[in-house]
């Protein structure tokens, strides 16, 4: 299993819904300004595995990764239906991996988020 892609679309998952909004305000102007359709897509994107499934199927046309690399080779019996199974068979363990990984950092960081709030607390002699 190469979790490459699984990475690169956490990355972008946790930038756009999560950093980028706080950065000022000149990313949440812009979403404001989107299209109908394209405001859609950011709302309905928010969620993890959404958003992963079609980060999966971008990524892997830009790199040609595979995250399940015997997906590279489907059985010659499937003929060119194999490819596009293969593809969103693979798109769709890349957005398990990304919505794994979003609720692994979630739940790490509400627990470092309180663990510091505990220390600070604990350094003022509160």
């Amino acid at each position: 299993m190469n979790i490459t892609l699984a990475l690169m679309g956490l990355a972008l998952h946790i930038l756009i819904w999560e950093k980028l909004p706080d950065w000022g305000n000149w990313f949440n102007w812009i979403v404001k300004r989107l299209p109908r359709p394209l405001a859609y897509l950011y709302d309905a994107w928010h969620c993890p595995f959404c958003f992963g499934f079609w980060a999966g199927l971008t990524l892997h046309a830009l790199t040609g990764e595979y995250t399940i690399g015997h997906l590279a080779t489907m059985p010659q019996y499937l003929g060119a239906a194999g490819i596009p199974i293969a593809w969103f068979l693979d798109a769709l363990t890349t957005s398990l991996l990304i919505m794994f990984g979003s609720l692994c950092f979630n739940a790490i960081s509400g627990l470092a988020v309180k663990g510091y709030q505990l220390k600070q607390s604990f350094k003022q002699g509160n």
